[in-house]
């Protein structure tokens, strides 16, 4: 067993995000189908009362009809009528072109946070009202919240710092995953993002956890000053077990808070961060814990019996410079799991929020991007948020992924927990001695570290002993290759 070396990495420069950036959006084939001059102005009409700059699917047509209003020829007209229209111009390769990105979907299947889209490179007619085509996946793609670079800020603690443009893609990353999971939670796995306004409360409340301000519980604010211990400071780099522990602590915070106050909670679930075994962090691959679990469920219900929804964070390392390319088919089954949140990670030194996989390739959300600081009102449900929406979809291939990383999967209820915990047992079979994490029903007495008094089942956190990490960082450096 080879003990990690301590983790340098530099913040990302603006040429490495410039770099990033220009690699994801690389033109397409330029080959297309001739079209005449009366298609060319339908498409632009079309475009002209859809699109507003930056360009946003789907802004005028988020959700699909209930299927019982496909088939009937009375919605053949209206907005209908337009809704194919766009579905099918949506598909096209025309589309991609027009984004300016790379058309990364071939013929192979998207796994996208645990729903399959069975693509093709380009759709017929026929094809171009489907719920698992090109168009399909856009929408799902563009109604994830995705969370920026911002700029214009209050400053973050007594750093003056107004804006987290080059050193916060980890933390915007992991607020992405965790906004996934509430709206998971709240509104469900097939929710998109409605084509007009009133927008629901639930949406509107997830965004506003994620404002740039102190009075946000999620912010980046709250998240430095919750990670002190682990090495988050505004203006600094931090690794995926740093930013997984420093939401470990921030829920805890605030659920502290909320019993003081009015018991209100921002953060619906519990929190489980998976250590590994032995002794919490070091050595072998991590370990869930069906009574740790359990436990934490327990707490989080204030002793009820009763199971809980659970976030499970799962910290890892696989490989020292670059990923092992054994665990990269596990990593992509991951996307599988109906629980799948994705993974936190993305090319050494620049983090990103990879949601997705079709063949060696991840499809992700990319924080690079500097936007103007907004914070929306839990009362205002016609605000603009096309900030929070991005549909240009880029891609990296799987071994160029750093090797420090987090998966991420939020579970409902009891049975969505056995499964997942079934799901995951299976790919350790698959995993010839070398899982990515592993599962068990109980931990052995001498190695059971659960921490009642320390609070870490009000925060939700993993059997990990913090004690035994001392904030300078070390804790990540601890690590063993799998």
């Amino acid at each position: 067993m080879t003990s990690l070396p301590e983790r340098g990495e530099a913040p990302p420069s603006d040429s490495l995000c410039e770099e990033d950036t220009a690699a994801a959006v690389a033109s397409s084939s330029s080959s297309q189908h001739k079209e005449d001059s009366s298609s060319k102005q339908s498409k632009s009409s079309i475009l002209s009362g859809v699109f507003t700059p930056p360009f946003t699917i789907f802004e005028g047509q988020q959700d699909s009809l209930p299927a019982c209003e496909k088939k009937s020829p009375k919605s053949s007209s209206g907005s209908y009528g337009w809704s194919r229209i766009l579905r099918r111009f949506v598909g096209s390769s025309s589309m991609w072109r027009l984004l300016g990105c790379t058309k990364v979907l071939t013929s192979s299947d998207v796994w996208f946070l645990g729903k399959c889209y069975k693509v093709s490179p380009e759709e017929s007619s026929s094809d171009s009202d489907s719920e698992s085509g090109h168009a399909a996946f856009l929408e799902d793609f563009s109604s994830r919240i995705w969370i920026t670079y911002r700029k214009g800020f209050d400053a973050i603690s007594d750093s003056k710092l107004t804006s987290d443009v080059n050193w916060g893609c980890m933390v915007r990353s992991s607020q992405m995953l965790v906004a996934q999971a509430l709206i998971f939670h709240h509104l469900g796995r097939s929710w998109r993002k409605p084509p007009e306004k009133p927008y629901n409360p639930e949406y509107i409340g997830v965004l506003h956890l994620f404002g740039d301000s102190e009075a946000c519980a999620f912010s980046i604010h709250n998240l430095l000053q919750a990670g002190k211990s682990y090495g988050l400071a505004a203006g600094s780099w931090v690794g995926p077990y740093a930013m997984c522990r420093a939401w470990q602590t921030l829920i805890r915070t605030n659920r502290e808070q909320a019993d003081a106050v009015d018991g209100k909670e921002n953060f619906p679930m519990a929190l489980y961060v998976v250590s590994g075994d032995e002794d919490g962090e070091r050595g072998g691959a991590p370990v869930v814990c069906i009574d740790v679990a359990a436990q934490l469920c327990s707490d989080f219900n204030k002793g009820q019996s009763t199971w809980s929804p659970i976030l499970l964070l799962v910290p890892l390392v696989l490989g020292l410079d670059k990923i092992n390319p054994r665990y990269i088919p596990l990593l992509k089954e991951t996307f599988t799991f109906p629980q799948s949140l994705g993974i936190l990670g993305g090319r050494p030194g620049t983090s990103t929020y990879i949601a997705g996989v079709q063949d060696e390739r991840a499809l992700y959300l990319d924080p690079h991007e500097v936007q103007m600081a907004v914070n929306i009102s839990l009362d205002n449900l016609e605000a603009d948020t096309s900030s929070y929406h991005c549909s240009v979809v880029r891609d990296l291939a799987l071994d160029q992924i750093d090797p420090s990383l987090a998966i991420g999967f939020y579970c409902r209820d009891k049975d969505d927990f056995d499964d997942f915990c079934s799901r995951a047992s299976e790919l350790v079979e698959k995993a010839n001695g070398a899982p990515l994490f592993t599962v068990v029903q109980s931990i052995e007495p001498s190695k059971q570290i659960y921490n009642q008094d320390g609070g870490l089942g009000c925060s939700g956190s993993s059997m990990a002993n913090d004690d035994d990490l001392d904030g300078s960082g070390e804790g990540e450096e601890e690590w063993q290759i799998l």
